[in-house]
């Protein structure tokens, strides 16, 4: 019986991650139950990735803040997030804290609307994804549709449905052992924490 048919409730390393805080050992850090992995800039943001305060996207027409980035005036980026499902629960999802380009007239429409936490029914915009995620063959550049969401959320990204590795994730859903090579990839294996358990 596939992860899927059986559900995860029987996984011992599912209930590990979900049952008591533990330890990662690659981070060192105290996690408990699914949590996401953020990019702090997209690929095009040549500086740090320090961010400024959001107030700076009125003054500035080059920066990275927590929401917002342009690049001298050309490229224009925002936050988001693409949720991935996790086969075998009924809908505990893993997510990619991202970024998306926008058009400049999107951008200032979505700027223009940021704090009134009212825009549900703006887009879906189209953008190009901007990060490339490690544990993937390259993800820069895929086509996706961006749907603001109203209450403070960031927006959420659907990729174009192609036969990408990432594009199909989001399609299908991931396996927990899946998940585990993700968070592996980007510095949390926990594989040997949650098989001791």
């Amino acid at each position: 019986m596939n992860q899927s048919a059986a559900g995860l409730e029987n996984d011992p390393r599912w209930r590990r991650l979900h049952d008591r805080p533990w330890l990662c050992t690659s981070c060192g850090l105290t996690h408990h139950g699914i949590f996401d992995i953020a990019y702090g800039k997209p690929a095009a943001w040549p500086g740090s990735g320090e961010p400024s305060p959001n107030s700076i996207l009125t003054t500035s027409t080059h920066f990275l803040s927590e929401d917002f980035c342009v690049v001298e005036d050309q490229h224009h980026f925002v936050r988001c997030m693409l949720e991935l499902p996790i086969q075998g629960t009924d809908s505990e999802r893993f997510g990619f804290g991202v970024w998306s380009s926008l058009s400049k007239s999107n951008f200032a429409l979505y700027a223009e609307t940021f704090d009134d936490m009212e825009q549900g029914a703006l887009g879906p915009w189209f953008g190009w994804f901007s990060n490339r995620l490690q544990g993937y063959a390259d993800t820069f550049g895929l086509k996706c549709q961006v749907h603001p969401r109203s209450g403070g959320q960031r927006p959420f990204i659907e990729l174009e449905s192609t036969e990408h590795p990432l594009a199909r994730d989001q399609r299908e859903g991931i396996t927990l052992q899946r998940l585990l090579e993700i968070y592996a990839a980007h510095g949390h294996d926990l594989r040997s924490v949650l098989s001791d358990a």
